[in-house]
């Protein structure tokens, strides 16, 4: 049986396309229509969702947000219209990639497999723990603790954890991060990096981390230092 994909769109007609496109490629496929139908099927735990971001009830984005914490695999907006700030908001509700519609079918194909085969090259790492003095992270959970209690990140937010903490005070600027995270096949840019790095030292020093281990290097990126 192939992976699991979600589908979450309320045009019927790209709906049933894209189902039947899926499902040559021998994939499980899931539909929902609306917001609060994408939300019950998520939590099935798919291993990519195709998200349309204009839907009823919730949009796409207010989906994401509420899923991301439940949900850790790639999320692909679909939407009308790309403008930089609609991918600032995207991969701050913790989107993964962007396709416009209307799309060539067999792009989006190429992104899923490459997003999938991403997925199972991640899942097959070694276990692996990295250790901060009272915050931990468990490479193989995809998990962070701090003084053994779990701190909750969006996928993209823990991505950035992990590149950053495994090459501590190794510089990445805001374009070495999108690239190693985002894929150079994505289409977008790194405007949305600062959100991300902004939100997880907030989550951190809400959990009672003290110390800043992400470090801005001003005019070249972030830095993890183990203070």
């Amino acid at each position: 049986m192939g992976e699991k994909i979600l589908i979450a769109d309320d045009e019927k007609d790209i709906l049933s396309f894209l189902k039947d496109s899926l499902l040559e490629e021998n994939y499980v496929v899931m539909e929902a229509s609306n917001g609060e139908e994408a939300i019950q099927k998520a939590k099935s735990q798919p291993d990519l969702i195709l998200l349309d971001i204009m839907m009823p009830h919730k949009d796409g984005l207010e989906v994401c947000r509420e899923i991301r914490n439940m949900v850790h695999c790639p999320i692909i907006f679909l939407t009308a219209k790309e403008t930089e700030q609609d991918k600032i908001q995207g991969f701050a509700a913790g989107g993964d990639d962007f396709v416009t519609k209307p799309f060539s079918i067999i792009e989006l194909k190429a992104r899923i497999k490459a997003h999938l085969r991403r997925e199972k090259r991640k899942a097959s790492q070694g276990k692996s723990r990295l250790i901060f003095d009272d915050l931990i992270i468990d490479l193989t959970e995809k998990t962070v603790y701090c003084k053994n209690q779990p701190v909750l990140f969006t996928k993209k937010e823990f991505h950035i954890i992990e590149l950053l903490s495994m090459h501590c005070g190794q510089v990445f600027s805001k374009e070495q991060i999108y690239e190693k995270i985002w894929g150079y096949d994505a289409v977008g840019d790194a405007s949305g990096i600062a959100e991300h790095i902004k939100k997880i030292r907030q989550k951190l020093t809400a959990a009672g981390v003290v110390k800043n281990h992400i470090a801005t290097v001003w005019g070249v990126g972030y830095r993890w230092e183990k203070i």
